[in-house]
């Protein structure tokens, strides 16, 4: 699926199933630098973490089109005591860490589909 913010295309592949969900961008790595993972969720607050996860990522919350939080360069943890990263919204988006920043995308940007 293809998306943008701030005019920035992103090829994302779209998740929305529990098991796809949970098991998000574990032991796999983005093909190309403007790839991401889109999650489809449900309306409310929502906690990802990086457990076997192999690259930093960003992870954008969006609530209505409306990034409302963005957690910049999460690194990868191999432990059950990974660090948790929270917020509200309908889709998450994870991206290689440092996209954000190197493309000046901010909380309060819009992500069209």
């Amino acid at each position: 699926m293809q998306i943008s913010i701030n005019d920035i295309k992103i090829s994302t592949e779209f998740v929305h199933s529990p098991e796809k969900i949970s098991k998000g961008m574990m032991g796999r790595r983005f093909k190309k630098p403007n790839d991401g993972m889109l999650f489809g969720m449900g309306n409310g607050k929502h906690s990802f973490w990086m457990k076997n996860c192999v690259q930093d990522l960003d992870i954008l919350f969006i609530k209505d089109g409306i990034i409302n939080k963005i957690y910049h360069n999460c690194p990868p943890c191999e432990t059950e005591d990974c660090k948790h990263y929270n917020g509200v919204g309908n889709f998450v988006l994870e991206l290689s860490g440092g996209f954000c920043k190197r493309h000046g995308i901010e909380e309060g940007d819009e992500l069209t589909m």
